[in-house]
């Protein structure tokens, strides 16, 4: 399915569910938040395909296979925003998004062609957290590029959202006191959404 295809298969009453977006450099403790904020806020996460795919590669995508995951990471957060409206949650929790992808091409490709698409997806969640690379690095199989990668793609990230004026807000600090910064942001969100 294509973007445009992906897009015409959203209901407007989708827009109920908040999508808060967890992103960040490799080995910054994403999945491990995402899991937290899920169980604290009573809502679905959405898991990072990427992952799933070099496990069952046994590599890490080609520049040919990027666009096929950034489009694969979004359908599968539309198929979790389904599950999240009929259930009344109130957010889904990504880990990852699309613009990652787009980042990682840039950084490792030379290739800025998935900006436009991602900047665009981008658009659909009411939150970004950005994490900050302040953990400690952690080997992780075949997706792991290295610490050494962390500091120019948190810059690479933290550009993009700047430059076209996305909401995000940093999550530093370990263990409890990162999901707090997260919920913290989390909860700012509901009060400017006038959220009961």
């Amino acid at each position: 399915m294509g973007l445009a295809a992906m897009e015409n298969e959203v209901a407007p009453a989708m827009n109920s569910v908040a999508r808060i977006c967890l992103i960040g450099a490799e080995s910054t403790g994403k999945t491990t938040l995402a899991q937290a904020l899920a169980e604290s806020l009573k809502c679905p996460w959405v898991p990072e395909y990427l992952r799933e795919f070099c496990i069952e590669h046994q590599r890490p995508p080609r520049l040919d296979e990027q666009r096929g995951i950034l489009l694969e990471q979004k359908l599968r957060e539309e198929n979790a925003l389904v599950v999240a409206q009929s259930s009344g949650a109130r957010y889904l929790i990504c880990d990852t998004a699309p613009l990652l992808t787009a980042v990682y091409s840039e950084y490792v490709f030379a290739d800025s062609s998935l900006f436009p698409d991602a900047i665009k997806l981008h658009r659909d969640y009411s939150l970004t957290l950005l994490l900050a690379p302040d953990l400690a690095w952690e080997a992780d199989g075949i997706q792991r590029d290295g610490a050494h990668v962390r500091a120019p793609v948190t810059a690479m990230i933290q550009d993009q959202l700047a430059r076209h004026q996305l909401p995000w807000e940093w999550v530093r600090g370990f263990g409890e006191a990162r999901v707090a910064t997260a919920r913290y942001a989390i909860d700012a969100l509901a009060t400017f959404r006038k959220e009961p």
